[in-house]
């Protein structure tokens, strides 16, 4: 158990990363037909546009706050004057009320993609798999809160944070942090790494082409006086 708890939560981080950026550039080197999300949109629209904004603020918000909680040293939020137990629970609290948004969202679009015959002959294998591994993965979140509330004193996350900044800096012993942690929350971690590593492979590829140069452009000129 020793070797496997090494193996999903020191090694496998850096392959999932890694296939994360690589086949990401190599696909949009040799494939950049294929860079989009694929949209449906004619078909049952309303619905789309209402899944689709659910999900992707709920979404958005979720990775903000998994990124600022787990790779914020307790330090400085210490000398915000929020404790670890407070810091607990309002991860709980917007985690609760993020999830719910996406959760709604994915909810929408799963039963849309599923259920219409015509949506689902324009979806990939892919397509679908992926719509259900986030539905997956973002139960699995859900299913933490109870627990995480329960232990309010935030040992958790203080180990599940010592985790993800000793990946992302490369330091020994990682997976050792979180040996003993609970089952749910190595499932949660383990198909959060899952996600990166089928994101090239997915038309979640889009998410590297989001317009943001859209609000600095320069006015197009159609004609000259």
């Amino acid at each position: 158990m020793s070797y496997l708890n090494t193996l999903l939560f020191g090694y496998y981080p850096y392959i999932a990363i890694s296939v994360f950026f690589i086949a990401s550039l190599v696909r949009y080197d040799k494939d950049q037909y294929t860079w989009r999300t694929g949209s449906s949109q004619l078909l049952r629209a309303k619905e789309l546009r209402e899944g689709s904004n659910w999900f992707h603020i709920g979404i958005l918000l979720l990775f903000i706050g998994h990124f600022v909680g787990l790779l914020t040293p307790p330090e400085i939020y210490h000398n915000l004057g929020l404790s670890t137990s407070a810091k607990q629970i309002l991860a709980v609290v917007a985690g609760g009320v993020f999830g719910g948004i996406c959760l709604k969202g994915i909810v929408i679009l799963i039963r849309r993609r599923l259920t219409d015959a015509r949506v689902r002959a324009t979806s990939s294998r892919m397509d679908i798999f992926i719509l259900l591994l986030i539905a997956a993965q973002l139960a699995l979140g859900l299913l933490t809160l109870p627990i995480s509330l329960y232990h309010y004193d935030g040992a958790n996350m203080l180990l599940l944070s010592e985790w993800a900044q000793r990946i992302v800096t490369f330091r020994s012993g990682a997976a050792e942090q979180i040996s003993d942690i609970g089952f749910i929350f190595k499932c949660h971690l383990f198909l959060g790494q899952t996600l990166f590593l089928v994101f090239p492979f997915s038309r979640l590829v889009h998410v590297w082409s989001v317009p943001l140069g859209y609000f600095t452009r320069p006015y197009q000129i159609v004609r000259q006086r």
